[in-house]
């Protein structure tokens, strides 16, 4: 391998830190001293492969020391609590801007946070809406209004100078005074007039001859008589305050009689149709306030409540065949029986499938009639008997979290959808894909008054949205749920909110961004990205994908290998100079190397099939996904893969099974050979564990293995050690300080929180007792810092620990430590740990049919790596079972036994089944997307 560092260190020194970001001989996690100048004001791609020590560099070092310089220019006072942040390991690193780091995780699981919230549009929403939107009545589509003082001073200012006027009010009566007390408190308030049917009285004379009158009258009280004079200030502020004394003496009513004319009523209150109406205002539309929340679900969107698909799990079976779940039991058949007899009497078809049957049918199950009692009463009778365990564990079997009914899942108070701006309520807006509210901004139109309030919001709005469209996201709605996105997608949202900022001199770095993307979307992204760059900004991305490294304006390739063998310096320059290194990014990039087409398609004959599809965006379609064969789902990003696998296909055989909760989408039924299915996974990428203390050697069951060998030590079982004293997860051996973390948590309030390494354990985790057990000379902490590809050789011999181990290892996971947290590790990492737990199970001898669903298994993988991925993935199929991935590469597209593309555009305009077949057929079909980028590859 050429010495590329040594070259760099001697120019290091002459180079200005103001075109540069120098880095001299990092040596963080397996960096080998590495020494890189990085240009400013350039995109720069970080290539290598998985393990290389690319995240090591870009972010354990180079956004860390960022980050530990600004700390070091805040006061002394803050500075107190952040004094400890740790320095990278490297020698010194000079031009570094404030940095920005942008990850793929979805750090966020505030069930309250939506996409809205995140990018800020739902902020400049609240405010358009608060000020220029329009309440209209849901009863008659009026439009509600209240009159201002202005408003009426308006008023008798039209008519001509000189008009005589007179302001009254009704006399509103107390309940507990006749007229005559009434009329007495008026003339002690000093008023000695009263307007009654047109004619003016004073109020003396009526309380002497009034004997006539009774409370019914019409009588209103005389504020004020004037003349109009448009130009006399005077006459305009007496009869501005007079126009307020009638609205507070006629509670929120005042008359204005022009004489000989007309009289007319102003109101200040807001109603219409006799409904009073909440004035528009911030909080109004504020779901994370009790002001503006719904009161069903308190501004979650979601209420506890029955859940229907959890009730009716198989759709396919008729009602006599069992389809409802809770009265297939011998106890609650009883509920049943009723239905069956006297379903002939009001022509119910007990034999016909449960998706066969009308809308009217499936609703008779619920609410009942005269002869038998519904499902809605069966759950009514369970509530009131929830003294009881049995039928407490019967209810929460079919509870489950459905779409609040009163604010259609936007979270807001129902008024506040009858507040509208140019013909739109901001529920309507947060229901739409970002690409239709776009199109409703550029064609609002609003009067000359109303533009002039809203133009700055507007500019705001705008600018974010199209942002989002242009990173691809277009097909997302502004309610949609931050934590529901995947790594990718929230990767790209906190992008696009970067750009809406509009920072320049800063250094950006990104993990990965192109994740989820079709190839054809990744061309927008790379215009994002030079848009962030054009703006005066260094970006920095860690990136695999092709189409990303041929637009950088420089590729720093690290490697040669993963882990140990990795953090040097391969290659750095542009595209052209590539020619030169021989690294593996250089062999796939330049066609030296390639993933080989498999020679021959698996055959097939039994699957499985979703009928009429319907959910989100997918247009009643039908898909058949065969068995015992690799199939991949493909098609833009938002032509609705996820949907048709996340939310139809898994929970759908999920609840077949019993071993899924989630809700289902809507579908027709579900056919086929699913009987054959006895398991079903979804391998995705979220961590592996929620504790700090989670690890890939627990999870794929190593650990216990490893334990149990400590303490089958000669001196553990002197000292009367069990394999518990070796956990970190329960007291005994572990380090009481940390509580077998390694590390302290300190928080920051209102910045990130800070961990720094124990003092009382210096990060090994175990009390010192516990360090003294060694095998091979190793204690067991020394053995958590080993990676998987040390551990091989160090447990050579030891088979039930090899036999776990080698799963990572064979799905290219051989550079990552044993005790590693599992919250350092990647999205597609994380996925890789749990394709490596189900092949350590080794299904072969069993008669299990496991349907594997992988949802984007190549993040974070270079060329190299997706050859190693594809045997593992094969690997199980080969094992007996069958595999569905969802997925955007190429290579692994061309390597499919069997392909579905969804499409052919995102969001609305996608939904369709575009290609069911081979990759072979694939390549023949004109005007598709992924069939353009498939025929490059075969």
């Amino acid at each position: 391998m050429q010495d590329t560092t040594a070259p760099y260190e001697e120019n290091l020194e002459a180079l200005d830190p103001k075109k540069h970001i120098i880095i001299k001989r990092a040596r963080v996690n397996n960096l080998k001293n590495l020494s890189v100048a990085i240009p400013r004001n350039k995109l720069v791609v970080v290539t290598g492969l998985s393990g290389s020590g690319k995240s090591s560099l870009a972010f354990d070092t180079l956004f860390a020391e960022g980050q530990r310089m600004y700390v070091e220019s805040l006061s002394s006072y803050a500075r107190q609590f952040l004094g400890r942040m740790e320095k990278p390991e490297v020698d010194y690193i000079k031009g570094v801007s404030p940095a920005i780091a942008i990850e793929q995780k979805v750090n966020t699981r505030n069930p309250r946070s939506t996409v809205g919230t995140t990018t800020e549009i739902y902020d400049y929403l609240k405010l358009l809406f608060a000020r220029v939107g329009v309440t209209y009545s849901p009863i008659s589509g009026k439009k509600v209004s209240k009159d201002s003082v202005t408003d009426v001073i308006n008023y008798i200012n039209s008519y001509e100078e000189g008009t005589k006027v007179m302001v009254g009010c009704p006399l509103k009566m107390k309940d507990d005074r006749d007229l005559k007390q009434e009329l007495n408190i008026l003339l002690s308030k000093g008023y000695t007039r009263v307007i009654v049917d047109g004619d003016v009285l004073f109020i003396e004379d009526l309380i002497e001859n009034g004997s006539d009158l009774n409370e019914n009258t019409g009588i209103e009280i005389l504020i004020d008589r004037a003349v109009v004079k448009p130009g006399d200030e005077d006459t305009q502020y007496r009869l501005s305050d007079s126009v307020q004394t009638a609205y507070f003496e006629g509670i929120g009513d005042c008359y204005i009689h022009i004489i000989g004319s007309r009289i007319k009523h102003f109101s200040d209150r807001f109603e219409e149709d006799g409904m009073k109406f909440q004035e528009p205002n911030v909080n109004f539309f504020s779901f994370n306030n009790p002001y503006g929340a719904c009161r069903t679900c308190e501004g979650f969107g979601k209420v506890l409540g029955i859940d229907r698909d959890l009730v009716i799990p198989d759709k396919s079976l008729s009602v006599y065949d069992g389809a409802i779940a809770p009265w297939r039991s011998e106890t609650m058949k009883k509920w049943l029986a009723p239905l069956l007899k006297d379903g002939i009497r009001f022509d119910f078809p007990i034999h016909r499938p449960y998706s066969d049957l009308t809308e009217e049918q499936k609703d008779l199950l619920w609410s009942g009639n005269e002869y038998f009692e519904g499902l809605n009463a069966f759950f009514k009778f369970i509530e009131s008997k929830t003294h009881k365990i049995q039928y407490r564990v019967l209810l929460s079997r079919y509870r489950g979290r459905t779409v609040c009914p009163d604010c259609r899942g936007t979270r807001l108070r129902k008024d506040a959808s009858y507040v509208k701006v140019d013909g739109k309520s901001i529920t309507d807006i947060v229901l739409l894909p970002i690409e239709k509210v776009i199109e409703y901004f550029n064609n609002l139109s609003l009067s000359e008054n109303d533009q002039n309030i809203a133009r700055r919001l507007l500019k705001e709005i705008n600018n974010r949205l199209s942002y989002i469209q242009r990173v691809g996201l277009g097909y997302l709605t502004l309610n949609r749920m931050t934590s529901t996105l995947s790594g990718g997608e929230f990767q790209r949202i906190k992008l696009a909110t970067s750009l809406g900022s509009a920072l320049v001199g800063s250094m950006y770095i990104l993990d990965e961004p192109s994740i989820g993307l079709h190839p054809r979307d990744t061309e927008r992204l790379v215009g994002v990205l030079k848009s962030l760059r054009d703006m005066g900004n260094t970006v920095i991305v860690v990136e695999h994908e092709e189409e990303v490294m041929m637009a950088a304006d420089q590729i720093i390739d690290i490697g040669p290998d993963a882990g140990v063998h990795g953090g040097e310096l391969m290659f750095q320059g542009t595209l052209d100079d590539l020619n030169d290194s021989n690294s593996h990014t250089a062999d796939y990039l330049l066609g030296r190397e390639s993933i080989p087409v498999p020679s021959s398609r698996r055959k097939w004959k039994d699957s499985v099939k979703i009928t009429g599809a319907l959910e989100n965006n997918l247009k009643n379609i039908s898909v058949k996904f065969p068995l015992d064969v690799l199939t991949v789902v493909t098609g833009v990003s938002g032509s609705g893969k996820s949907t048709l696998i996340k939310k139809i296909l898994y929970p759908g055989i999920g609840k077949i099974l019993g071993t899924v909760s989630e809700a289902t989408g809507k579908f027709d039924k579900l056919e086929g050979d699913y009987e054959k299915i006895t398991q079903i996974e979804f391998v995705d990428q979220n961590p592996i564990g929620k504790s700090s203390r989670s690890n890939p050697v627990t999870y794929v069951k190593a650990y216990d293995t490893i334990r149990q060998l400590f303490a089958d030590q000669p001196l553990s079982k002197q000292r009367g050690y069990k394999p518990s004293h070796f956990s970190f997860n329960v007291d005994g051996g572990r380090c009481e300080t940390c509580q077998g973390e390694g590390v302290v948590k300190i928080e920051m309030q209102f910045m990130a929180d800070i961990y720094l390494t124990c003092e009382s354990c210096k990060g090994k985790r175990f009390k010192q007792e516990i360090l003294d057990i060694e095998h091979n000379g190793k204690n067991i902490a020394d053995v958590l810092d080993l990676t998987v590809e040390e551990s091989l050789e160090f447990f050579a011999g030891k088979t039930p620990i090899i036999n776990k181990l080698q799963p990572l290892y064979d799905v290219g996971l051989g550079y990552i430590g044993l005790g590693q947290s599992s919250s350092s590790l990647s999205g597609g990492e994380a996925q890789r740990v749990k394709l490596a737990s189900y092949l350590g199970k080794n299904n072969r001898d069993n008669k299990d049919h496991i349907l594997f669903i992988f949802d984007e298994p190549t993040t974070g993988l270079h060329f190299h790596d997706i050859t190693q991925l594809l045997n593992s993935i094969n690997a199980l199929v080969e094992q007996g079972n069958s595999v569905i991935i969802i997925e955007h590469n190429m290579e692994v597209i061309k390597s499919a036994d069997w392909i579905i593309d969804l499409g052919p555009e995102g969001g609305e305009k996608g939904g369709n089944i575009c290609f069911e077949g081979t990759p072979e057929e694939m390549i023949k079909i004109p005007d598709n997307h992924t069939s353009r980028f498939l025929k490059t590859k075969l």
